[in-house]
């Protein structure tokens, strides 16, 4: 005989129905007990001699709560069995995951440049040289000679100095605007590539936690991937490719559907992407010279009809 085991749901339904028969149960024998206790007792029993003195420890027979004592016994010890048994047979299912072979392969090499970081403005174009333009003889006027007035001062004349009045000082030219706040560099290889989270604990070296990593990126994606209804409606399979930033704090950043097979796939996969940054834990930031650094990493992810 094979082990008895339950889902949950369908053990929690067999519980309940036990208790509601121990319930049913209880009411029963309640309500008997209240019907016979009903009848004129006293009148039937009028001048009954008892053959023992036990027999009347109840007072009356019809009322004997002890005469249940067996059956009901086992009945509640029936049902303490079957609720124990249905407890310890409560057994849970994982879900099984459709992944599709070599999953992470691409069919071909994406040849993405990473986004560029913040570049200065150009500087403004040259003015345009100034237009000379040729004046008609009749417009050029003759010069008028030069009069010359006599400077020469005599011991009498008396100088006056002019006044000397201060100018203002101008105001001080602007300072020159910021240059805009540089953008860390983004990588596309690094010595250590970044990590789906839930695998650092691994033992092992890096190898073994980027193994277990990309397993668990595969259960997660094709976990809560939701294929479109429009696209298994017209049989569309195909691959969709990711592109994202791992940023320096785990987080991902900057999603960009590089292929999309069409028909909602590639917005399917964007939305179980971004969800990564509602995850209990963040992915493991790639290191470069023993700093974390930003990464641009490539995901692809197969639609197939099971």
């Amino acid at each position: 005989m094979g082990d008895i085991a339950f889902r949950g749901s369908t053990s929690m339904l067999l519980i309940l129905l036990i208790a509601f028969v121990v319930i049913g149960v209880i009411l029963f024998m309640r309500n008997l007990f209240k019907s016979r206790a009903n009848k004129n007792l006293t009148e039937k029993y009028a001048g009954h001699k008892w053959a023992s003195p036990l027999d009347a420890r109840a007072k009356y027979p019809d009322v004997n709560g002890f005469g249940f004592t067996r059956p009901l016994f086992l009945f509640g010890l029936a049902s303490a069995l079957a609720a124990t048994l249905f407890a310890f047979s409560w057994t849970t299912y994982d879900d099984v995951v459709f992944i599709p072979d070599d999953a992470l392969e691409l069919d071909e090499e994406i040849e993405i440049e990473p986004p560029r970081t913040a570049e200065p403005p150009p500087p403004p174009p040259p003015p345009p040289p100034p237009i000379i333009e040729e004046v008609p003889e009749e417009e050029i006027e003759e010069e008028e000679e030069p009069v010359f007035e006599d400077m020469d001062v005599e011991e009498e004349d008396v100088v006056e100095a002019e006044p000397i009045v201060e100018e203002e000082a101008p105001p001080p030219p602007p300072p020159p605007p910021q240059p805009p706040p540089e953008e860390p560099e983004i990588f596309k290889v690094v010595e250590q590539m970044p990590r789906f989270p839930g695998c650092e604990d691994t033992p092992g070296g890096d190898k073994e936690k980027e193994k277990c990593a990309k397993e668990k990126m595969l259960q997660y994606i094709y976990k809560n991937l939701k294929y479109p209804a429009i696209a298994r409606e017209n049989g569309v399979e195909g691959m969709a490719v990711l592109q994202f930033v791992v940023k320096e704090d785990g987080s991902v950043d900057d999603i960009n559907i590089v292929r999309d097979p069409g028909a909602g796939c590639g917005d399917a996969a964007f939305k179980v992407v971004k969800g990564m940054n509602n995850l209990p834990q963040k992915w493991t930031p790639g290191k470069q010279r023993g700093r974390n650094v930003r990464v641009l990493y490539t995901l692809p992810v197969k639609f197939k009809l099971q």
